[in-house]
């Protein structure tokens, strides 16, 4: 029982979980082929010559839920919008062998790199976990970053004083049981999880389940990766410039947001240079709850 509810409490987490992949709709421009990374894609969007900003979807999501923050971001940034391979639908390509979130960051820095970008990386869920990988592996990467909803240790969120060593047998019972799950019991669990993530009728609907379409094994591998990557021994040492928005409802979480203030505040004390800001009457996808006050952070944060 207690790991089921360790399951959905991932939910929390579960970044994205569709029945359908959702296209992006903005123009796009036409993608770099300086370098080709094998573990994402990335589709180049907004206008050509304005400072750029990389956006990371989260666990399990395609490039769609930045959507709508792309489009008003577009007029004054040059977009990178990351898919990463296994998602919603995307194949698995390199992420079916091999560590996916270290890897992931490797290429996201040869990305960087080859295409000669000083950007802001903008990461939600689990895609704030890798901006703050690559943050700390390679100051030099990023300018600034925001990251939506994201711990530098996610275990955190089940238990203060967690370590990588007491969440390791609960992630591996994790990995077996979802991995083992057949299809149907495993698209029966959306429903849930998907209202523990977002309040919005319409966008539950589309955060439904691309996990559905996602391929089990970087889907399952993905997550037990974030459970077991510990920044905190990192975080005072990374000093680019940081927005965190981190949500709260009160018909989930209780009247007082004080316990929630508490997990996120104490997660990045030691963070220089951040910012910390709870955006209220939304749940983890922010930019479906809560979509003109994130942008409203977003943009203010930028300029």
């Amino acid at each position: 029982m207690k790991v089921l509810r360790l399951i959905v409490t991932l939910g929390f987490f579960v970044a994205g979980v569709a029945l359908l992949v959702v296209p992006s709709h903005a123009a796009p421009v036409t993608a770099s082929p300086v370098f080709a990374p094998t573990r994402f894609t990335v589709v180049d969007q907004g206008t050509a010559g304005k400072p750029d900003i990389i956006l990371i979807p989260g666990l399990a999501s395609s490039r769609a839920v930045w959507d709508a923050e792309a489009k008003l971001l577009a007029p004054n940034y040059r977009l990178h919008i990351v898919q990463v391979d296994g998602f919603a639908g995307a194949p698995a390509g390199a992420n079916a062998t091999g560590a996916i979130l270290p890897g992931i960051v490797e290429e996201l820095h040869q990305y960087i790199v080859a295409n000669k970008l000083n950007p802001i990386v903008i990461g939600h869920s689990m895609g704030g976990l890798m901006t703050l990988m690559l943050a700390d592996k390679y100051p030099a990467d990023i300018r600034k970053m925001v990251i939506v909803d994201s711990l530098p240790f996610y275990a955190l969120v089940f238990k203060p004083d967690a370590t990588v060593d007491t969440i390791k047998p609960q992630a591996e019972i994790i990995r077996q049981q979802m991995t083992a799950m057949p299809a149907d019991q495993f698209a029966a669990m959306q429903p849930a999880l998907v209202a523990n993530m977002v309040k919005n009728p319409d966008a539950q609907k589309l955060v439904a389940a691309s996990s559905i379409s996602s391929d089990r094994a970087v889907f399952v591998n993905s997550m037990v990766e974030d459970l077991e990557t510990d920044l905190r021994p990192e975080v005072a040492t990374i000093k680019t410039p940081m927005l965190l928005l981190y949500p709260y409802d009160a018909t989930l979480q209780g009247p007082d947001p004080t316990k929630i203030d508490t997990v996120y505040h104490t997660a990045y004390d030691s963070k220089p240079n951040a910012t910390l800001l709870r955006i209220d009457d939304s749940r983890h996808f922010i930019m479906y709850d809560q979509p003109a006050k994130m942008d409203t952070a977003i943009q203010g944060f930028l300029k």
